[in-house]
């Protein structure tokens, strides 16, 4: 079996033993819901983005320099929302540190409560999301892709950050043979943007061809799915459990 075929399915069907154990398969799904939710927020809240921070950051150059459809309160909304869920993951998942399983757990219960609350309010709001609607949404959204990336840096599992895909990419062309590096991994690599694109298409598809909060639905469904497995591995006592040296 070629490497790169190999590695993308030990990423899908991981070693139980290994040191990560089930983690990257539950990674790679909220590496999906990311494309979910910031192709629902792009597309239905002003050219915004709720998971991945560099976007915003540009957009608000583009709001500064004039550009149309680009808001610099929407932008700084968005981070600040972002800044305050990670602050609550980061706390979620340092009263965990001695069970990974358990960060899992805890950090997914709290974002599923914010996603579920995002839905329910595009549900009862109706489009287009505009004003305090908007807003309340960019927060909601914020906060719980905060959360988020603050247990998924704790879990520390290499090439699975769920939102971040450009040192993704860069490290499977530059660690290749061809590059004379150590080898790139690109199997893992490839098949986490791979999950990012399936996300984002999945999203846009829903949102502008069937109803607009479709996004937020499969969102709550995916992460009710991840929430149920993170509560199964909490009770696991397995070695990928026990913190990473130097944690």
């Amino acid at each position: 079996m070629p490497v790169v075929l190999r590695e993308a399915r030990d990423t899908l069907v991981p070693d139980m033993n290994g040191p990560h154990g089930p983690l990257p398969p539950v990674l790679l799904a909220l590496t999906v819901l990311t494309g979910l939710v910031d192709a629902f927020s792009y597309l239905l809240l002003g050219h915004v983005f709720v998971a991945n921070m560099t976007g915003n950051v540009v957009f608000m150059g583009f709001a500064l320099a004039g550009a149309p459809t680009f808001s610099t309160l929407a932008s700084a909304v968005a981070l600040a929302s972002f800044a305050a869920g990670a602050l609550a993951g980061g706390i979620t998942v340092h009263l965990a540190r001695a069970h990974r399983g358990r960060q899992l757990q805890h950090a997914l219960l709290v974002q599923t409560a914010f996603v579920t609350a995002a839905m329910i309010v595009t549900l009862v709001s109706g489009g287009p999301y505009t004003g305090g609607v908007r807003f309340t949404l960019i927060v909601l959204l914020g906060l719980g892709l905060g959360v988020q990336n603050a247990s998924v840096r704790a879990l520390a599992v290499p090439d699975l950050t769920t939102t971040v895909l450009t040192r993704t990419l860069t490290g499977a062309v530059a660690d290749s043979r061809l590059a004379r590096g150590p080898g790139s991994r690109a199997g893992r690599r490839v098949l986490s943007a791979v999950a990012m694109l399936a996300g984002a298409f999945l999203g846009a598809l829903a949102a502008l061809h069937v109803h607009p909060a479709l996004p937020l639905l499969i969102a709550v469904v995916l992460l009710a799915a991840a929430s149920t497995t993170a509560t199964l591995l909490a009770r696991s006592e397995a070695p990928w459990t026990r913190p990473l040296a130097g944690e």
